[in-house]
């Protein structure tokens, strides 16, 4: 299925801002002329959320799901697995076409997170590790050192279209400080008026599906996204 082997981010700089259309925000009756839309816009990655409805409320993507959209891309597919036993899973929608596998970190725990990073990394995926809004990433400095990707959750997990947690902002800040190199990924709420704050908090890597979707002109949206200054006006 042309899985691409993961290559560690934190080897490089923070480069260049990305925008992540999610495809949660698609129109499945579509999905393939959705992804194409992306690509079309010059989408570089595509995100995919993974909710069991027990981690979350809500059940959405499957492995078979992960796979269908593989056929249909060459493009990067950025896997989040918002469920409660990710490490069992991870596998799965890695064979089914993941690049990159994000795990929450409230989900497995910090007993466990060491084996779980490296059940994920063993999949041959980039390894990502979630934040609820209410989880202090600080206490899982330590585990970041062995991953791709930190992402942050700007919403409560669980359903689109949620207004933006400004409150998680000191925290990507923060993360950025002490990971200058680290891939940093905001998901929730972000759009025209907060991709700029996001961005000039550190984080590199934009999640977004409404904003994205329902643009009347989406690759004009990913392209100032993209180009947005790294600093507040």
């Amino acid at each position: 299925m042309g899985l691409h082997p993961a290559v560690p981010t934190q080897a490089g700089d923070m480069g260049a801002i990305t925008v992540l259309p999610s495809l949660l925000s698609a129109d499945f009756t579509r999905l393939g002329d959705e992804i194409a839309r992306c690509e079309a816009a010059g989408a570089r990655r595509l995100h995919v959320d993974v909710m069991d409805g027990h981690f979350v409320p809500n059940l959405t993507i499957g492995p078979f799901i992960v796979e269908a959209m593989r056929r249909c891309t060459k493009l990067p597919l950025d896997v989040h697995l918002m469920i409660t036993d990710p490490v069992r899973y991870a596998r799965d929608y890695r064979n089914a076409g993941a690049d990159a596998i994000t795990i929450h970190v409230e989900a497995v725990g910090p007993r466990d997170m060491s084996k779980a990073i490296e059940a994920v990394r063993a999949t041959g995926a980039q390894v990502g590790l979630a934040f609820n809004p209410d989880t202090d990433p600080a206490l899982w400095f330590a585990h970041l050192a062995l991953v791709d990707l930190a992402m942050f959750m700007t919403v409560y997990p669980g359903f689109g279209g949620q207004p933006f947690i400004p409150q998680v902002r000191p925290r990507v800040r923060a993360t950025r400080a002490a990971f200058p190199r680290l891939a940093i990924q905001v998901d929730g709420g972000i759009n025209r008026e907060t991709v700029p704050q996001v961005i000039a908090d550190g984080a590199d890597r934009l999640v977004t599906g409404n904003a994205f979707f329902k643009d009347p002109d989406p690759a004009g949206f990913l392209r100032w996204a993209e180009s947005s200054p790294r600093t507040l006006p």
